[in-house]
């Protein structure tokens, strides 16, 4: 089983988790069970996405139903807003804030596993210096 406590999209997701764990404690009743519960299972499934992701050799469709689930969560933050379920303005711009840098991760994910050569996950890049002519190679591992 692939480790993913390490992975910066996961410790996003975690912190994005826990933000909406505490906002939806101050919606109110209504607001609570009806836009929160959408909240708490959508951050939930983001968060199982990425594990799911990490531990799957085919990550292309899954980064893909993160995307898709991702701009479910941005539509669900965007309702509350216009329903006034946030107390405040500053928590609906943090959440946005913090679904936006996760989807940013994601796409940098995706783009970084359609370069990869589909056997590999060890590239090798050859750089030529500038003035000395000599080659230099670095190996760069791909972990999601």
């Amino acid at each position: 089983m692939a480790q993913y406590k390490h992975l910066a999209i996961y410790r996003e997701a975690f912190q994005f988790l826990i933000y909406c764990e505490k906002i939806v404690k101050n919606f109110s009743r209504y607001h609570k069970y009806a836009h929160g519960s959408d909240l708490r299972n959508k951050a939930r499934q983001v968060v199982k996405l990425i594990i799911r992701a990490n531990n799957s050799r085919n990550r292309l469709p899954v980064l893909e139903e993160l995307r898709i689930t991702l701009k479910e969560t941005k539509l669900i933050f965007r309702i509350c807003k216009e329903v006034k379920a946030f107390n405040n303005f500053k928590s609906f711009e943090t959440a946005i804030n913090q679904v936006t840098e996760i989807c940013r991760l994601n796409h940098c994910l995706k783009r970084a596993l359609k370069l990869l050569p589909p056997e590999n996950k060890i590239v090798v890049i050859r750089q030529t210096g500038q003035y000395s002519g000599s080659i230099m190679e670095r190996r760069v591992s791909l972990q999601l």
